[in-house]
């Protein structure tokens, strides 16, 4: 059996990935003892990355070398537009957050190095250079989802199940797997020299994910914020 190269993507990142699963903030979810406080601050914030992850689909499909490309580009960018962000903000106000809220956020200094990095990656490259920015996020979100709906009472919590079974969906799946299509499509006949370039976007996002997961765990904004308050 041929191998893809999302299978050799898996392999670089999947030790970050596991981490992803003994961080205090996913495991809290997965186990339901996450503070309101830190849940509440990570939806703020994924809601602002979110907004950029949009910004970046819309750059995929203006870089698409092909009309197949640009459909897949358009379709996710329609799904995160207009089903991920609209179940953001339902999930949102469950826990009291309002939509005006959410567009206030200030992106946090992680939030903010996390989405300029894939932005300028992304300008700088073609059409590849575009999934594989977003890749990590679709494709781990989706990976983690489906481990923690087999955790005992994770789907039956009252405050996280709707967010376990949002990721382990069919439907984010099928986004997923959607992502790790266009990658393996932009990856064939491509020197090993690019294919290294695309693991290296792949990874650092992967790190920065796991970044972003210790900014809510901490409440972390601008390491400034508490100096700045006090003048």
């Amino acid at each position: 059996m041929t191998e893809m190269f999302t299978d050799r993507l898996y392999r670089k990142a999947a030790p970050i990935w596991d981490a992803y699963l003994e961080h205090p903030f996913v495991k809290g979810i997965g186990e339901g003892w996450l503070t309101e406080e830190k849940f509440k601050h990570f939806m703020k914030q994924d809601y602002i990355y979110l907004i950029e992850y949009s910004r970046i689909m819309a750059l995929g499909a203006a870089k698409a070398p092909d009309l197949t490309t640009m459909s897949m580009f358009a379709n996710l960018l329609h799904e995160t537009l207009e089903t991920e962000m609209q179940l953001h903000r339902e999930y949102a106000g469950r826990f009291g957050i309002t939509e005006d809220e959410l567009e206030a956020e200030e992106p946090a200094a992680v939030t903010t190095a996390y989405t300029s990095y894939m932005l300028n990656v992304s300008q700088i490259g073609g059409a590849e250079n575009v999934i594989a920015s977003v890749l990590a996020c679709a494709w781990s979100y989706n990976h983690i989802g489906k481990i923690l709906a087999g955790w005992p009472g994770a789907l039956e919590h009252p405050l996280y199940g709707m967010w376990v079974e949002m990721y382990a969906s069919d439907e984010f799946t099928k986004l997923a797997e959607d992502c790790k299509t266009l990658m393996n499509q932009a990856a064939e006949g491509r020197t090993e020299r690019e294919l290294k370039t695309l693991e290296d976007i792949v990874v650092k996002t992967s790190r920065f994910e796991y970044m972003f997961w210790d900014m809510a765990e901490h409440l972390e904004t601008w390491p400034t914020e508490k100096f700045e308050r006090e003048r």
